[in-house]
């Protein structure tokens, strides 16, 4: 194996790394005999034809080409679904969750994949689902590939070590990771356990957000960006490989490692991103901005401003606005929000929200402070104050989130989320200004 060293990278630039030296070839991308006897393959996460700007793809230089395998056959993981979502109807009603516990039998990550709700449909390239992932085992004897989307890893306890094709990356909670659709891989806790929220995009891979009249800096930094330094492993066994494909789960028999790229360059590569290194925008004078102003990454449809899902963060920040509500407002929202607590309190839920819950708010649905968060925001001293030790996250999409027969079944469903709201009175006095 090579080094688990990272380097720094942009997106959509093209980037290259070796574990042997002269491993890579140059001046073409497939010479009739590449070094060391290795095999050129490309990976394609784009349309051949896709615009320059928005092409991707990255050339492996492996031990043994990636169809090296016996055939597929159909297994179960029942947990784990995929769009389109049709157990049941779209739900207007707002909706939490308090932690799922974790399941106490031995799983790697493919079997601890659990969704709460999902839009769209993978055979459209449209949508994406929010699942939770637990692991209490490495993947030592089997190797998974998603053929349906991207997967954005978002931890929330315990460090999670991936083997890629491009190298190994380790994420722990405050970071994201990104495993292109269709990279092969290994994720395994470094300790005994790991567990997290995951983003399984359907739709035009993430990228940076423009930034507008924000100007050059602002939001996620390019360079804070990384991706693993190329290593390999040359070992032949008994494995399995692992694909999810149009919703359904199948594995092949394979008798090597397919984590054999001994070079690598392109710009479809795994990468990892700090949170805490996201430079937050807020008012400095009056009202509470819009939540679109934390995104960290976004995957765009055709139409100019609208995402199939942007990933959201509220971190760390000041806030010193004058004269004005400072917790997120009451609002109906033509997108639809899936949330998560990583760690700390969130302002506008700071009971009954805890970390590794979640609630959903899909389109119109009425949403905001908890009364006791409206009493605080209406009778709070605004001095400037600081977040502190605080991480919540969002998947925004403009298609309504339908949840699954586990999410609405699960005991972690509050049945009475709309309990909070109740102690909202009105304060109406028309001889009052």
């Amino acid at each position: 194996m090579g080094s688990e060293l990272k380097y720094l990278t942009g997106f959509n630039n093209h980037f290259e790394s070796e574990a042997l030296v002269a491993a890579l070839p140059h001046g073409q991308n497939s010479p009739q005999k590449p070094p060391f006897g290795l095999y050129a393959e490309q990976l394609s996460g784009s349309a051949f034809t896709a615009l320059r700007h928005e092409n991707q793809k990255t050339w492996f230089y492996r031990i043994r080409p990636s169809v090296l395998h016996e055939a597929f056959s159909p297994f179960k993981q029942d947990l784990w679904r995929t769009g389109p979502f049709i157990d049941e109807v779209p739900n207007p009603n707002q909706m939490r969750w308090d932690p799922i516990i974790p399941p106490k039998k031995p799983m790697d990550f493919v079997d601890g994949v659990m969704t709460i709700a999902g839009n769209g449909a993978a055979a459209h390239n449209m949508g994406c689902a929010a699942h939770v992932y637990f692991m209490n085992k490495p993947m030592t004897d089997r190797f998974f590939y998603n053929s349906d989307g991207e997967l954005l890893f978002v931890p929330r306890q315990g460090e999670v070590v991936f083997r890629t094709e491009c190298g190994v990356l380790s994420v722990k909670p405050g970071e994201i990771a990104v495993i292109p659709r269709g990279m092969k891989f290994q994720a395994g806790p470094s300790g005994d356990a790991a567990e997290g929220y995951l983003c399984e995009n359907y739709g035009s891979n993430f990228r940076l957000p423009g930034l507008g009249p924000i100007g050059a800096n602002g939001l996620a930094n390019p360079r804070h960006f990384l991706t693993p330094v190329a290593a390999y492993e040359d070992k032949t066994s008994k494995f399995k490989l692992v694909t999810k494909f149009q919703g359904r789960f199948w594995e092949a028999e394979i008798d090597h490692s397919p984590l054999d790229v001994v070079a690598w360059a392109g710009n479809y590569v795994p990468y990892k991103y700090d949170l805490s290194l996201f430079n937050t925008i807020n008012t400095v004078s009056f009202d509470h901005p819009d939540p679109s102003i934390f995104t960290v990454l976004t995957s765009p449809t055709q139409t100019p401003g609208l995402a199939n899902v942007d990933f959201v963060i509220f971190p760390s920040r000041w806030m010193v606005a004058e004269n004005t509500f400072r917790p997120p407002y009451y609002h109906r929202n033509y997108m639809s929000e899936f949330m998560g607590l990583i760690y700390g309190q969130y302002d506008a839920k700071p009971d009954g929200f805890a970390p590794g819950g979640m609630s959903l708010h899909n389109a119109m649905s009425a949403h905001g402070p908890d009364a006791d968060a409206f009493k605080k925001g209406t009778e709070a001293e605004l001095n400037p104050h600081y977040y502190e030790k605080t991480l919540a996250f969002m998947f925004e999409s403009n298609q309504v989130f339908i949840p699954t027969s586990f999410a609405m079944s699960t005991p972690s469903r509050q049945k009475d989320y709309l309990g909070s709201w109740r102690g909202l009175k009105s304060h109406f006095d028309p001889k009052k200004r």
